[in-house]
This record gives C-alpha cells, structure tokens and sequence, in this order.
C-alpha cells in the first residue's frame, strides 16, 4: 500500500504540473473568457454544446483542473486511512488539499470578476501574482506529501539554522520571481512587442501602462535568483546515502543555470507561447528540486525511514 501511495502522490504532483502549464497556455492564447463569466458552468452549461477554440480551450482546463481537485481529495482521504497520526505526511497532504481549494477559489475569481481575456485593470495584475504564489505552494505541499510517502525522513531545524535561513530564503526570492514573471507574462499577452528593441522601449518608457514598465523586473530578479541558486546551493549539506537529496542538489544548479538562458531565450524570440509554456515547466522543475534538497537538508538524520509510519490498511 505504501508504495502505491507514493506512486500516486507523485502522479497527482505531475497531473498538478500539466494543469499549471495549460492554464499558463489559457493565458497566453486570450482564451481565459471562452465559457463567458461563468463559473463552474461553461456559459450557462455543463457541457458547451457548440464550443469555439477558445471555448474548448478554457472548458478543457476546468476539466484538468477538476480532476486534480478530485486527484488531490482523493490522496488527502488516502494518506488519512493509512498512514499513522504523526507522520509529515498527512500534514503535508491536507496542506496540499487547502491550497487546490484556494487555487480553484482563486481561479473561479478571475473568470467571475472578468479578470482574464484581454482585460487590462490593476486588479488582474494583483491577482496573478497571488495566484501564482498560491500554485508554488500547492506544489511545494505536494512534493512532499510525495517526498515523505516515499521513504523521506521528517525536517528538524534543531542545530542548522543557517542552513534554513539560507533555504527558506531562496525559497521566498523563488516565490518573488514567479510573482514578476506572472506579471511579465500578462505583459507580453497583453502588449506583444513587434521587435525586441519596440519591446525594451515599451519597457522603459514613462508612459507605457505599469504592465509594461514592472516587466524590467523579472529577468533583472531572475538572473540575481539564478546565480545564488546555482552557487548558494553548493555549501547546502547532505547525507552521503542520501541519494534523492544528491539529485536535488544537482538538479537546482542545472535548472537554475537552464532557467537563465531560457529566459534569454523568451525575450529574444519575443515570448512566443511553446517558450513561455517551456519558460514554466522549467521554473515548476526548479522548484520541485529546491523543495526536495530543502526537505532532505533539514531531513532528521535519527529517523531511517519516515515510510515506517504508513500502515498496510
């Protein structure tokens, strides 16, 4: 049984990551007012019965969406039957359940106050980043609902208070930079650049909306966050048999690094929607890593197995 779950618990983490990528596409395509201001209905229906392209676009995300609303449900109830009182991973799963619910709050929100599309309002500019700081949290509680149920020791920050700080706060200036690339990202679907010297003047411009002139600020964060992830990482300890934390610790330098020059990339090709859709998958990689090395950093060295305290129920 406890493989199973943590099989599962992976899973739903992927099917969470599809669904951010499609919702980013949603975005991108202006197709977030395709089922009108209605919510969960699709104008009105159930079932749209002469759908657009915009229309299948958006319908399909509240399906996807759903089903890891359902998907995540399902492992909280899963992980509560199973897995014995005290252990990370029923914290982690009922934290998981809390943000999906705010995620669909949230994204009911937009579709009902008509914050999607090509609306232009500072409310949508607010909410966006929310939102997207809601989404990494979600994915940090599912990582280690996952990294827990697979054999994952509980964290302990008795005696490496450095080693937190230094985590926790890339993990914040993380957050910080998702919520400037939520922005820029609206930016670039809201105001496309014919070119990319068009697109630096829009930025710089004293008259330009305050869309375009905060976008200046991811790539300028990005590069400043990629470079401490990629050499912060290297003084962060880890267990010499702790394989999964190796991994992390490798990966966050290589994704972060990749990150950077995808970045480049995006502004360059003028953030075409397959860039920034790889741009987000990217950036969802990276964060899972640093979840992962966080948790095995701060891991309690006296617990061989934090998997001991799921039952075969």
């Amino acid at each position: 049984m406890h493989a199973k779950l943590s099989r599962f618990a992976w899973l739903v983490l992927a099917w969470n990551v599809v669904v951010i990528l499609w919702g980013a596409y949603v975005r991108a395509t202006g197709s977030g007012a395709g089922c009108g201001a209605h919510w969960p209905l699709c104008n009105g229906e159930v079932v749209p019965r002469a759908p657009d392209t915009a229309m299948m676009i958006e319908f399909s995300h509240r399906l996807s969406s759903g089903l890891a609303l359902v998907a995540v449900f399902v492992l909280a109830v899963w992980i509560w039957r199973t897995v014995a009182a005290g252990h990370p991973a029923r914290r982690a799963g009922m934290a998981s359940l809390v943000f999906i619910v705010v995620e669909a709050l949230l994204g009911a929100g937009l579709v009902l106050f008509r914050l999607v599309a090509q609306d232009e309002s500072l409310a949508r500019a607010m909410v966006m980043p929310l939102h997207l700081a809601n989404t990494l949290i979600l994915l940090l509680c599912l990582t280690l609902t996952a990294h827990f149920l697979s054999g994952g020791a509980p964290v302990s920050i008795s005696g490496r208070t450095r080693t937190f700080g230094i985590l926790v706060g890339l993990l914040v200036l993380m957050i910080g930079v998702g919520k400037t690339g939520a922005i820029a990202a609206l930016g670039d679907t809201l105001y496309p650049a014919s070119s990319l010297l068009d697109g630096l003047r829009a930025d710089l411009a004293p008259t330009s909306t305050l869309l375009l002139r905060l976008r200046i600020l991811h790539p300028a964060l990005g590069v400043a966050v990629g470079a401490m992830l990629a050499f912060g990482t290297a003084a962060i300890p880890i267990g010499a048999g702790d394989r999964r934390g190796r991994l992390a610790k490798r990966a966050v330098v290589v994704l972060a690094i990749g990150q950077v020059v995808l970045g480049f990339v995006n502004v360059w090709l003028l953030a075409p929607v397959w860039m920034q859709l790889t741009h987000l998958l990217v950036a969802d990689l990276l964060w899972i890593a640093l979840v992962l090395l966080t948790a095995s950093a701060l891991a309690r060295r006296d617990v061989a197995s934090a998997g001991a305290g799921v039952t075969s129920g």
